[in-house]
């Protein structure tokens, strides 16, 4: 990174004088330019001056809104240009044929039905004048009946996450011994002051919605129901206790997957940098990283996330997983980016690399390429579009793969021969952005294509990517784990409340039943997994 200039102090007034003595020196068409680039220079300062832009604003006035998508990405590297144009391939043509091609809109984007509620409270409200088989007012010949369906009203009210409820017990006093008699409390009012599932909201609201515990208890003072951080970490600890069986049962299963994702993002916590600051100055060599690994499995028709926070890599983390997996299973698909650091060392897997990475390469130098980034963008989409088909069909591993062999294959292959002909014939300079993500796919060709080879294999590590994005979140707004400790509880509730999201289960009901019911849990963890503590209910 080049030295930062040193800034010049100035006044709006100097700045203007310092134009008109150049226009008279330089052509009227360069003129324009330099002035140009002081008037945004000048706008800017104001701005950072007032506080009125964001970092976020500032970079999308200085490089535009940042996407990915093929559509906004060819429209930046070439306004104008016709996605029709002889240079790409078919995929730009509209879906025609069977309806099941045709892509189907994601729910979640409109009014949202009664359905959507399964968390509220229903009501029944008879008719306030009318009554089940009573004569009808209007034509006099029919009696009233009760319609299946009725009519929904829904209404919100809104409630601090934690309330609670004072009991005041009346004591009486013996005018002659003095004995005093309290009232008993009733049963609603609990042993203990918190219920246990307050921890579980605590968790849920920290690590599954990033909401710092310093935040939460401003927001309770406010709420006139105090809940202090310290008594939060206390109750999310002792809930973590109660959890772990579960947890550990998950990374068992986790173990036995067929399709293993994995990737990592730094971290930074806090116990951890001060052993690895005593490291340094013994031995300069080792390690200084600290990073959350994200493994998702796809084992028996389940995904499970799990979470890891420490000095391992992706491929360390991936390793120990690996311990606990079953001989006699055959070797995992594992779905990872490029970087070697994702691998195990210690056991095999069927590598299969993700092609949402490789086509990034292309994506950050289109604005150089544009022609021969739009030929690419244009196979990839073709093929992403195959995969969508799958995904809409609920296609079975078999007859995805058959379809990709039939439709994303041939697409492959020319894009493959495509890239050849550029590095043979030297039409690319190997060392540009063009040749550098030419030769990233190349390289990984193998990997990136395991998709057309293997069933099940997946066509991208997105999924991953998504769970990873919720240790982000708890990064961005708590920045740090302050002690190994934290880090382990959070890795815990991160596993079970996303394990819980991605295989359609309310985390807070799982949570909050796991706790009720813990001493089972413990017995038999197996029988209390997402996706079947509900059956462990009704015969315990």
């Amino acid at each position: 990174m080049s030295k930062a200039p040193d800034i010049k102090a100035h006044t709006p007034q100097q700045l203007d004088e310092l134009l008109e003595r150049v226009r008279s020196q330089i052509r009227p068409g360069d003129f324009e330019l330099i002035e140009g680039v002081f008037r945004s220079f000048k706008w800017l300062l104001e701005m950072l001056a007032q506080s009125k832009i964001t970092l976020k604003r500032l970079r999308r006035w200085l490089f535009g809104a940042q996407t990915e998508k093929t559509q906004q990405v060819l429209a930046k590297s070439r306004p104008g240009s016709d996605p029709g144009s002889a240079t790409s391939p078919a995929s730009a043509k509209e879906p025609a044929g069977d309806p099941s091609t045709v892509p189907v809109k994601r729910k979640g984007h409109g009014r949202r039905g009664v359905e959507d509620y399964t968390g509220a409270t229903h009501i029944g409200v008879a008719h306030h004048q009318h009554r089940v088989g009573e004569a009808c007012q209007l034509c006099h010949q029919g009696r009233l009946y009760q319609l299946k369906d009725p009519s929904p009203l829904i209404h919100i009210i809104a409630r601090p996450p934690f309330s609670a409820t004072v009991y005041d017990l009346e004591k009486l006093r013996c005018s002659g011994c003095g004995a005093l008699f309290t009232a008993q409390p009733p049963p609603e009012a609990g042993t203990q002051k918190y219920d246990p599932n307050v921890g579980c909201m605590v968790g849920l609201l920290c690590y599954g919605n990033g909401l710092p515990l310093h935040c939460l208890e401003q927001l309770q003072q406010g709420m006139g129901v105090p809940m202090p951080a310290a008594t939060q970490w206390e109750l999310v600890q002792a809930a973590a206790e109660d959890l772990k069986p579960a947890f550990e049962q998950l990374k068992k299963e986790a173990a036995g997957g067929e399709v293993l994702h994995n990737d990592d993002t730094g971290r930074k916590v806090l116990g951890l940098l001060k052993v690895i600051a005593q490291e340094q100055a013994v031995d300069s060599t080792q390690r200084t990283g600290i990073f959350t690994t994200c493994i998702v499995a796809r084992a028996c028709g389940h995904q499970i996330a799990l979470y890891f926070t420490g000095r391992q890599h992706a491929g360390e983390n991936l390793n120990d997983l690996l311990k606990l997996r079953d001989p006699a299973l055959p070797e995992p698909i594992q779905m990872c980016d490029g970087l070697s650091r994702n691998q195990p060392t210690e056991f095999n897997t069927i590598l299969a690399n993700c092609l949402t990475h490789a086509r990034r390469e292309y994506v950050d130098v289109a604005d150089n390429f544009p022609q021969e980034c739009r030929l690419v963008l244009e196979y990839l989409r073709e093929v992403y579009v195959n995969d969508a088909e799958c995904k809409n069909r609920k296609l079975s591993p078999e007859a995805r793969l058959a379809l990709h062999q039939e439709k994303s294959k041939p697409v492959m292959d020319k894009l493959h021969k495509w890239m050849e002909t550029q590095l043979n014939d030297k039409l690319v300079e190997p060392n540009s952005g063009l040749g550098k993500a030419i030769n990233y796919m190349l390289k990984r060709w193998e990997a990136l294509t395991l998709f057309l080879r293997k069933p099940g294999a997946p066509i991208d590590n997105n999924l991953c990517e998504r769970g990873i994005k919720k240790a982000i979140r708890h990064r961005k707004n708590s920045l740090f784990f302050k002690t190994t400790i934290g880090a382990q509880v959070g890795d815990l509730f991160m596993s079970l409340i996303h394990s819980c999201e991605l295989n359609g289960v309310n985390p807070f009901d799982y949570l909050t039943t796991l706790r009720q019911n813990f001493r089972q849990v413990k017995e038999n963890p197996q029988l209390w997994l997402p996706w079947n503590f509900l059956k462990a209910i009704d015969t315990s």
